[in-house]
């Protein structure tokens, strides 16, 4: 304490840090200079990248590069491999949907005609809905994702068996887009093309009906898949 306070009365200090500058533990890097070559090295036949943004991904984990670095006398933890590859403009990286399997020509034709239909229903006031069903839930009393404040746990089902429950809830959603308004009808027995019509018929009866009265045409926009798919007959 002595030695401090005499330093404090001799010297200008830098009173906002704990060290002096360069003191502490040096990075990894630091120590190993080729642990960034070595990281290289590792990911070059398991990296993907992105020319235009420079970023780069890869399926290989932290915890397998830091093993590997390992078994090189490169000692080095995942936490601070994971440091490394964002310093590399590595980013972690999920699956996307985006390469079509068919090239259809008229691909894009279709979405330039279904956008001039959306155009003059809305601009002559005609309902425009988006369909689609929405995940299925087994009803009774089966597990699901969610929390609520509570004294106990609430107790379900240790499996999921469909045979257990009382049926299974299909919700199939309708969307006008020109209201900006939402509605869920419910099914218990199969996702058909009946019950996709069904709802739909449903919808204008109790909303579409009042909402434009003296609308004599529907535009559907739907995926075309399941009970919304172009080959299903009712």
């Amino acid at each position: 304490m002595a030695k401090g306070r005499r330093e404090l009365l001799q010297r200008d200090l830098d009173i906002d840090r704990i060290r002096k500058a360069g003191g502490g533990r040096k990075p990894v890097e630091k120590k190993n200079p080729e642990i960034i070559s070595r990281i290289e090295e590792l990911m070059c036949h398991d990296t993907a990248g992105d020319p235009v943004t420079g970023l780069k991904w890869s399926r290989r984990t932290t915890r397998k590069i830091a093993a590997e670095l390992t078994a090189a006398s490169i000692a080095a933890s995942k936490n601070t491999v994971g440091r490394l590859l964002k310093d590399m403009d590595f980013k972690l990286r999920v699956n996307r949907k985006q390469i079509n399997a068919t090239k259809n020509p008229d691909r894009n034709q279709q979405f330039l005609y279904i956008s001039q239909q959306r155009e003059r229903f809305a601009s002559q006031a005609l309902p425009i809905i988006s369909v689609d069903t929405k995940k299925q839930e087994l009803i009774g009393n089966f597990k699901n994702s969610g929390s609520k404040w509570d004294r106990k746990p609430v107790l379900a089902n240790d499996h999921d068996f469909r045979s257990e429950g009382a049926g299974m809830a299909i919700p199939y959603g309708t969307y006008d887009t020109q209201a900006n308004r939402g509605a869920v009808f419910v099914g218990t027995s199969h996702n058909t093309p009946a019950f996709a019509a069904d709802a739909i018929a449903r919808w204008w009866v109790q909303e579409g009906c009042q909402r434009y009265p003296t609308a004599r045409q529907l535009f559907i926009l739907a995926d075309a898949g399941g009970s919304n798919g172009p080959r299903c007959r009712v």
